[in-house]
């Protein structure tokens, strides 16, 4: 855990975020006058929420594709 002064995080933010999203540091304290008043933590994402969770759930047919001119049309109009 890093602690860095109020002055220095605003001055060095972007590095100190660099750090966290790296794993070089699961937190950083920011302090104003020695005291410690925040602190910077990753943000804890949602796994449930992954792309291709529902893989081999459904079965995509052959002939998906079929009306793609269809809702062209209806998205583009009558060109």
């Amino acid at each position: 855990m890093q602690t860095v002064s109020l002055f220095d995080a605003k001055t060095h933010l972007s590095r100190l975020i660099d750090q966290i999203v790296s794993g070089a540091e699961n937190e950083i304290v920011i302090s104003r006058n020695g005291k410690p008043v925040a602190r910077v933590v990753p943000i804890q994402i949602d796994a449930s929420r992954r792309v291709g969770l529902a893989r081999d759930e459904f079965e995509v047919p052959d002939d998906i594709d079929r009306h793609n001119a269809e809702v062209a049309a209806l998205f583009l109009g009558d060109r």
